[in-house]
């Protein structure tokens, strides 16, 4: 019989987490079992609590930007050691059979398992996952503050590469918080040309010091005027409306406005406006394991890292209201105590 995993859960609707413990079961042929050393905290973590999404199943253990090392492994997983450091993100299992699987595009899987949707996740001492999305840290990065790079980073690199941006484009990244601080790093590795847009103009000597190369202040119509038909990518990871026209009359030629902000309200855009200049509007999730670990390699070779706040997991609710009150500078991480 497995041992008791120890928790902190929440048991309804915006409720605070409380002490939880749970019994998983038996380890599964294909499965790993993390014993977790730090889990950040995303916003998805406090839709999933407050049951935003109407997918909460209570009670819910959240935490799914895990890091941690293997305590236990299934007989059928494959090319992993016991206390080996590994990192879990939003998706903890998928088919491996489906086309979407056998093409490299897991994270395409009509059956793909959340990490905390339906199971319970990594704010806990344990937590278990599919062999195949428990993804190995390269030497290089630093295991405290790399939780987030599996949830945030991966969601701002995986387009990098699906759409081949050049090192050559110049490219803008709207807003400088949890997605967009890493964006910036990212880009600014790759070679490009890194334009911040941020509703704050506080954040401007950040946003430089990140990588950006230049700032524009969003509430002046005037500074987005300025830069018409100047870029081909502009990655979106706020999830606030926006005068998204103004947006698109910035794309050069064949650009390209891509969102990982999940936006609430409508995009309004009249398609007039992407025609003329062959202009595009796209979305993506997080990557596949194997994009996962291209992008843990390129961090570690270019020294990006998560900007993180940490908390004992012990003051789990003290961490949620500070992430909840937007004073997160940029992620906040839980380390187990």
């Amino acid at each position: 019989m497995s041992a008791p995993i120890r928790a902190y859960a929440a048991t309804a609707a915006g409720a605070p987490l409380i002490p939880f413990e749970y019994d998983p079961g038996p380890l599964g042929a294909e499965q790993v079992e993390i014993a977790v050393e730090h889990c950040g905290i995303c916003h998805s973590d406090l839709s999933m609590i407050d049951n935003e999404w109407g997918r909460s199943r209570f009670p819910i253990v959240p935490g799914h930007e895990v890091v941690g090392t293997i305590a236990a492994m299934g007989d059928a997983v494959k090319g992993l050691s016991l206390g080996q450091r590994v990192g879990l993100g939003w998706l903890a299992g998928s088919c491996l059979h489906c086309h979407n699987c056998l093409s490299g595009d897991h994270n395409f899987c009509a059956t793909a398992q959340p990490t905390i949707v339906g199971r319970h996740g990594g704010f806990a001492d344990r937590v278990r996952a599919n062999w195949v999305w428990a993804v190995p840290l390269p030497d290089g990065i630093d295991a405290t503050s790399a939780g987030p790079l599996f949830c945030g980073g991966i969601t701002v690199f995986n387009p990098i590469v699906q759409f081949g941006i050049q090192p050559t484009d110049r490219v803008g990244v709207v807003g400088i918080g949890g997605l967009g601080h890493l964006a910036i790093q990212f880009l600014r590795a790759w070679g490009c040309e890194v334009t911040a847009f941020t509703t704050s103009e506080a954040k401007r000597d950040e946003a430089m010091r990140l990588g950006a190369h230049h700032v524009i202040a969003t509430g002046d119509p005037a500074a987005l005027a300025t830069r018409a038909n100047s870029f081909e990518f502009i990655l979106v990871t706020i999830n606030a409306e926006q005068d998204w026209a103004a947006y698109l009359a910035t794309l050069a030629p064949r650009g390209r406005i891509h969102f990982v902000g999940a936006v609430l309200a409508p995009i309004a855009a009249r398609p007039q406006l992407l025609l003329a200049n062959q202009k595009s509007m796209s979305g993506s999730p997080l990557g596949s394991p194997a994009t996962t670990a291209t992008m843990l390699r390129f961090a570690a070779r270019h020294g990006i890292k998560p900007q993180v706040e940490l908390f004992p997991m012990s003051e789990v609710n003290a961490a949620i209201d500070h992430l909840r009150a937007g004073k997160a500078r940029y992620r906040v991480i839980l380390t187990r105590d």
